[in-house]
């Protein structure tokens, strides 16, 4: 299934462990969601390939996390998990991930995370690298 405005997607089954006593995903796993529909993406586009230790060595930390919850998801539910970069800035990054129900194509949430580049025996912000950002802006 695809979805206007995104190139990628991974499958994600809703466990019994993710559910709480009203049956549905607990809140906190759909940021969970989001990060492996991330890890996922970034394996996608080949970044660590095309530039080695310039991605594999460079720390982006969340700095901002943004939940929309529309409509929940229950126990066996197959999710399709949406990503793209949003925006890139100097020093941060917004990804987007549309959680979609595999079988309606119903949007159940949307989660919008902003990472920092940072340097990490300061915990500072710093530009991101040229290459990051030339191999983001070629993915569209």
């Amino acid at each position: 299934m695809t979805r206007p405005g995104f190139a990628f997607s991974t499958p994600i089954k809703v466990r019994y462990a993710e559910i709480d006593g009203q049956k549905v995903v607990f809140n906190s796993r759909y940021l969970e969601y989001a990060d492996v529909a991330g890890t996922e993406f970034w394996e996608w586009t080949g970044i660590a390939d095309a530039l080695g230790p310039v991605w594999t060595e460079t720390e982006f930390h969340v700095r901002h996390a943004e939940v929309e919850f529309l409509k929940p998801f229950s126990y066996g539910d197959v999710i399709l998990a949406y990503a793209k970069v949003e925006r890139l800035g100097s020093t941060s990054m917004t990804q987007i991930f549309e959680l979609c129900h595999a079988a309606t194509g119903d949007l159940h949430s949307i989660v919008r995370l902003v990472t920092v580049n940072v340097h990490l025996p300061t915990g500072q912000p710093v530009p991101i690298p040229d290459a990051i950002r030339e191999f983001i802006e070629k993915l569209g």
